[in-house]
């Protein structure tokens, strides 16, 4: 049913109230946006569509929700506003109709030591009081249940100034529940003796293996001429005594070879110079000795719980908090349904709630001691989905971003009988997303293109998904793209065996994965395809894995500086000009003095909203003017950084600007689809799927054998599926192997090999339930992937 058909059922003219059905926008300027204006039914579903770099993002989220959350924060006082984020007014002429906007993004949750899926929702919350309400033996209220309070005793007194001033003896004490071990954290770190040093040899031979410790130096002799062990003794001929004083004794003032020095034990001495600093910032060499030589073993006092023994040793019928916290969430609802406590009646009823949302959404495989940082972009989406589906509020707008993301086809089913439920309780629901599965069941779309970056920011039509299908748009003409099963699939050259593979839920899992082909590995969401992909390959030599983390790099870097291109481009411009290279650094001697190459000022304005307005120097360019006199075929370095991908690969490929180096990279750029982006576009800006492909452009120049990418897919267009596939194809040509996680069905049907992960999530999951190739699963299909790749291709 139409718009205009439901309002002229009630009168003529529709009265004030009902007729703000829009939210309206025009004229939008956001980034790539041109000028955009579009018209959304409130209380429907509408999707975005359009080619990765198109502008989807920049009016979905940098306009329309951005707006809307800054209209909120404005209804506060300026106190209240000055503990909040600042946000400037989008670029738009008018924004007509919001409503508030509830945004649900796919960054990773912070990876905190101590965050858990418990901590992010309010399980472990509601969880908690009821242990301090029914947990036999009590042991104290809520807090004491928690692992992230520590216990506090303390006593003394306290002065209290009221007219004559008066001595108050008082004593305090907070019972919490962390353990005192670990902190809280479930794993304690242990030094590896072993990478220290070699106890068959005595120290004289070089026993110690620490970097800076072998050979004559200060840091070696320290020990040999200490007296407090024998030099010419093998170390694990060392007595208690002496073994005591190598490795732990106190800080102890001694003149050694006539220099007075401190001695103390190596592993103290290494803890302070090694252990305690930013592994980002040591020499590679370093680096590398800590990964070794540290490891995170369970804490042997909590078992891995984070509890103290008090909230452990509390239970209901026998389940003690720590129990409920390990149990599969489909499970921990089971038990709680089974409590009939009247006392605690709300609260179960709550917990209930909040339990049955985690099945609902299909993350009833998660249990609650999980830790946040160990979840995937999609999973932590829906984690953070999970708040709002038992919200009673309506009228809110919900803006999501590929909601689809890491879930398999059978489990986009229930997605999308989420999104339909909100938006019947009377919610406007914005959906940015790219599988024709989604897209179908929208009430209106709104395509943007026609291409990405520069050639996008324009929107290409406005409609129902009938109207798209017929129209000719990138993405109405790819919507009804079938990818078709190869016809001849590539032999294997060799095999990677996994064998009694059983990190997470994998259940002891033995699996030869082909090399020399295109292996993908599938499965619904947490049947272990991560677990048995990152954790059962062994990384390191020849294996390059590229993960959808995000990408360290501040508001300064940009795709230039990231994948190493920058500097080819600053020694060409220094050849030709008879400079250093190091003027045309934006971060070095070539920055604008007054915004120190940022590009922009920050005004921080203390109570309210901080600006960042345009150097007015520089203009934007990041550069002092003097560097600017200097050119490369015709162009200055500003003007070079303003290039997308795509023009620099042609300006740097012939003329003045030759230069090998930088066309080599700029190639591997184009090749991952990333020929829209401007080479001096911040990176904090780019989309997930952009990041990802960032990274793969990165690491294809390094001599990896074996690629293994986690859903390269995430964020493409259906065009851009093509051009991928191209790639993943090219790369298996040269000679590499490449394993990847999918749940696209264009990738699984141009795989040589599948390997199919289930039959369910979490402990219904982590067994292998096909392998083979594509063609013999679309012939039999026994498994939920079979199922869905057969209507597919159209079996």
């Amino acid at each position: 049913m139409s718009m205009a058909t439901r309002t002229d059922t009630q009168s003529p003219a529709p009265d004030g109230a009902d007729s703000h059905g829009l939210i309206r926008v025009h004229g939008a300027r956001e980034n790539n946006l041109k000028d955009v204006s579009v018209e959304i039914p409130k209380r429907r579903l509408t999707v975005f569509t359009g080619v990765s770099g198109s502008g989807k993002s920049s009016l979905v989220f940098d306009t329309i929700a951005a707006e809307s959350q800054r209209l909120i924060n404005e209804t506060y006082s300026a106190f209240v506003q000055g503990f909040m984020p600042t946000l400037a007014r989008p670029e738009v002429d008018v924004l007509d109709g919001l409503t508030t906007a509830i945004t649900v993004d796919q960054q990773r949750m912070g990876a905190d030591p101590r965050s858990t899926v418990g901590t992010a929702t309010d399980a472990n919350a509601m969880l908690r009081i009821l242990f301090s309400r029914l947990g036999e033996p009590h042991i104290g209220p809520p807090s004491a249940y928690a692992f992230n309070v520590p216990s506090v005793r303390a006593s003394g007194a306290i002065t209290v100034e009221r007219g004559a001033k008066k001595a108050v003896k008082a004593t305090f004490t907070r019972t919490g529940g962390m353990c005192t071990r670990c902190e809280g954290r479930g794993a304690v770190s242990d030094i590896d003796l072993t990478q220290l040093y070699d106890d068959s040899k005595s120290l004289a031979e070089g026993a110690i293996t620490v970097p800076g410790y072998t050979g004559g130096g200060w840091n070696s002799r320290l020990y040999s001429e200490s007296g407090f062990v024998d030099p010419d003794k093998p170390i694990r001929k060392y007595t208690k005594k002496e073994l005591h004083d190598f490795l732990h004794r106190e800080p102890t003032r001694m003149k050694i070879a006539g220099i007075n020095m401190t001695y103390e034990g190596l592993i103290p001495r290494i803890q302070k110079s090694m252990l305690s600093k930013d592994k980002e910032a040591m020499q590679p060499h370093i680096r590398a000795f800590v990964e070794r030589a540290v490891t995170f073993t369970t804490c042997p006092e909590c078992d891995g719980t984070r509890l103290s023994e008090g909230a452990r040793s509390s239970k209901i019928k026998k389940i003690s908090i720590a129990d409920a916290c390990a149990m599969q969430i489909s499970d921990l609802a089971e038990w709680v349904r089974g409590l009939a406590e009247p006392t605690v009646a709300p609260l179960l009823t709550a917990l209930q709630q909040s339990l049955d949302s985690f099945v609902e959404i299909g993350l009833g495989y998660l249990a609650l001691d999980r830790p946040a940082g160990t979840l995937s972009g999609g999973e932590a989406q829906r984690v953070k989905m999970i708040r709002h589906l038992g919200s009673s509020l309506t009228d809110v707008t919900y803006v999501f971003d590929e909601p689809t993301t890491g879930l398999h086809p059978h489990d986009i089913q229930r997605m999308n009988d989420l999104l339909l439920r909100l938006r019947d309780k009377g919610n406007t629901v914005l959906v940015v997303e790219h599988k024709p599965q989604t897209i179908a069941i929208a009430d209106h779309v709104v395509d943007l293109g026609p291409g990405a970056g520069t050639a996008g920011g324009t929107v290409c039509f406005e409609g129902t998904v009938e109207g798209l299908r017929a129209g000719d748009t990138v993405t109405g003409r790819h919507l009804g793209d079938r990818a078709a099963l190869k016809e001849t699939v590539r032999k294997p050259t060799g095999t990677l065996e996994i064998r009694g593979a059983t990190s997470h839920n994998l259940q002891s899992v033995d699996v030869d994965i082909p090399l020399g082909v295109l292996c993908v590995v599938t499965g619904v969401a947490g049947s272990g395809k991560s677990s048995l992909v990152h954790g059962s390959i062994p990384a390191g030599a020849g294996v390059v894995s590229v993960d959808q983390g995000a990408i360290k790099g501040s508001r300064r870097s940009n795709p230039a500086t990231y994948t190493g291109l920058l500097d080819p481009i600053r020694k060409a411009f220094a050849k030709t000009n008879g400079v250093k290279p190091a003027l045309f650094s934006a971060n070095s001697e070539g920055a604008c003095p007054t915004c120190n190459g940022a590009g922009v000022i920050y005004t921080d304005l203390a109570m309210m909203a901080g600006v960042a307005t345009t150097c007015e120097e520089c203009e934007g360019k990041r550069y002092q003017a003097s560097v600017l006199e200097y050119h490369l075929g015709g162009r200055d370095i500003s003007e070079v950084l303003a290039m997308s991908v795509n023009e620099a690969e042609e300006f740097f490929g012939t003329g003045e600007a030759h230069t090998p180096a930088a066309q080599r990279v700029l190639g591997r750029l184009a090749d991952v689809g990333l020929g829209y982006l401007s080479l001096g576009q911040p990176l904090t800006t780019l989309s997930g799927g952009e990041r990802q492909r960032l990274k793969l452009a990165t690491h294809m120049a390094e001599k990896g054998g074996v690629y293994v990418l986690d859903e390269p897919t995430a964020g493409l267009h259906l065009a851009d599926v093509e051009q991928l596939l191209g790639l993943l194809d090219g790369l298996v040509d040269s000679g590499k192997s490449v394993i990847v996680v999918e749940h696209h069905q264009a990738v699984m049907a141009h795989a040589d090999w599948i390997i199919d992960l289930g039959p369910g999530a979490g402990h219904d999951g982590g067994r292998i339930v096909f392998e083979g190739t594509p063609a013999d699963l679309v012939a039999a299909p026994s498994t939920l992937t079979g199922e869905h790749l057969a209507t597919y291709v159209g079996a």
